[in-house]
């Protein structure tokens, strides 16, 4: 049997999978200073259970847990934070995050908390635990962070272990905050965005290199703000090309000037991707929800990405924003798709604990579901049987679409009308099946002959030849003409009855 640990200081959290990294958790152990050999951190995933969680926790005997609570973990945090004070009442349970950072909008678990610390709190979790180490209590149980200089924080990147580095992704931020004022983000509550100093930067980003990190996702809201700096971090990474290094960065869609197209196209394939967060081309709401974007110019550069560089674009829409309607957004996501991005992220609105865009929900009859994740119900344009219908369109596209399975079918499902075509297809799949969730590739492929085969504007011919070569890559033994056959009940026209007996002869 091991011994059991004794460290009066453990910060966890429950990540959403394995391979995501708490970012949070290492910047607060970097700053715990004489305190960090009291401390350590121990990550777990939302799918283990509250009870077995609870048990590793208490094994290292601690005096403080400091939970990290997100809206993708907020429920099992609350569930474990229960186990934890019926078992031993007497730790101390200090919550941070995004979640409980807003006193007149918190969770049901900040009850349970014995204290709350409130935005960046690198200084203020230290003082604390410092503070209740010594058996000291503070006057107050929320506890608001006060905003220190981005020099006097200690960077976390030494904390990631070899094991992070070898199989997770390696979360870096070269600056904080946000210009913007988009409110539907919590970075709309930022004054401005403010860059560690680069050099040091840079620095502890080759330090990850020698160590073997190659998987770098960049954190910070808007990666492109200060091209100088975006210039000479890719210089950086570009003087270090292997082929498994890969980027990650958000961008802005409508600021790419010359010199920072100059050294994106000069990425090899497979190391670029950009998360460009476009949500949606309606001016109208754009200017209701405070979102400064040049349409016309993101269109160019999202155009000129595609088409003159090998990065890979993962663009964002999102649905229900006050103010929106079925047709503004089929305009959107057309408008979009156009452009060819590798991926479109249909995103469905969520309530953000003290996210500016909360001011709308009376005039916009914004309503949200009451457990996490939050998203949005219905509105005062979008009632909630649209709004279920959207939500298994975004299903169904990241199965189709965003999968890369059926590039050679998929244009012939958007056509000339995308977003109705899709949508179209999308409640067709619904009404067979019942479900948006574990379908079979080979399903799959079935599902979408019966349905396509239906579309009078789809030769038959051309969709049994698009989806036989989607199929070849799919790494199955049998051909498409072979698994239609051993399909029962599925009606065939002649075509592929006549492609199936070629197949099997």
């Amino acid at each position: 049997m091991e011994t059991p640990a004794n460290n009066p200081i453990v910060l966890t959290a429950l990540n959403s999978r394995y391979m995501h990294a708490a970012f949070g958790l290492r910047y607060l152990y970097a700053n715990l200073g004489d305190l960090q050999p009291s401390a350590c951190i121990e990550e777990f995933t939302i799918h283990q259970r509250p009870l077995d969680i609870a048990e590793k926790l208490l094994a290292h005997n601690p005096v403080i847990i400091g939970f990290g609570v997100y809206i993708w973990n907020v429920t099992e945090v609350t569930q474990t934070v229960a186990v934890l004070k019926q078992i031993a009442p007497e730790i101390i349970i200090v919550l941070g995050g995004p979640e409980v950072s807003f006193a007149a909008d918190q969770p049901a678990v900040a009850d349970a908390a014995d204290y709350i610390v409130m935005g960046a709190a690198e200084k203020s979790f230290a003082d604390l635990c410092r503070l209740l180490l010594s058996g000291n209590k503070p006057l107050e149980r929320l506890i608001q962070s006060d905003e220190l200089p981005l020099e006097q924080i200690q960077m976390p990147y030494r904390y990631y272990t070899d094991e992070d580095i070898k199989n997770r992704l390696i979360y870096v931020e070269a600056s904080r905050g946000c210009p913007f004022k988009c409110e539907f983000c919590l970075s709309s509550l930022d004054r401005t965005a403010k860059p560690f100093e680069l050099g040091v930067f840079l620095e502890e980003m080759d330090s990850l290199y020698q160590r073997g990190a190659r998987n770098f996702k960049f954190i910070d809201r808007t990666f492109n703000l200060k091209v100088s700096s975006s210039v000479a971090i890719l210089e950086f990474f570009l003087e270090r090309m292997t082929d498994d290094l890969y980027l990650h960065f958000e961008v802005v869609p409508d600021n790419l000037p010359e010199k920072l197209k100059a050294v994106i196209s000069r990425f090899p394939e497979h190391a670029l991707q950009f998360e460009i967060g476009v949500q949606t081309f309606d001016e109208k709401i754009q200017k209701l929800i405070s979102r400064k974007q040049n349409n016309t110019k993101s269109c160019e550069n999202l155009r000129w990405l595609r088409e003159q560089t090998h990065a890979y674009i993962h663009a964002d829409l999102i649905f229900g924003l006050p103010g929106d309607t079925l047709e503004n957004f089929a305009g959107s996501f057309d408008r979009l798709l156009s452009l060819r991005p590798h991926e479109i992220q249909l995103g469905i609105l969520k309530r953000l604990r003290g996210a500016p865009l909360n001011r709308h929900n009376r005039d916009y009859r914004l309503r949200y579901n009451p457990e996490p994740p939050y998203n949005i119900l219905s509105t005062k344009t979008i009632d909630f049987t649209t709004m279920q219908r959207i939500n298994r369109f975004a299903r169904y596209w990241d199965m189709f679409a965003n999968s890369g399975r059926f590039k050679c079918t998929m244009p012939l499902i958007v056509a000339d009308a995308a977003f109705d075509n899709f949508l179209q297809l999308s409640d067709g799949l619904y009404q067979t099946t019942g479900s948006t969730w574990k379908i079979s590739l080979k399903r799959q492929f079935v599902l979408l002959y019966e349905a396509l085969s239906r579309r009078q504007d789809i030769d038959e011919q051309v969709l049994f030849d698009m989806l036989s070569l989607d199929y070849s890559r799919s790494n199955e033994k049998s051909t498409f003409g072979q698994l239609l056959g051993k399909t029962p009940g599925i009606k065939r026209s002649g075509i592929a009855n006549r492609r199936q007996k070629q197949m099997l002869s």
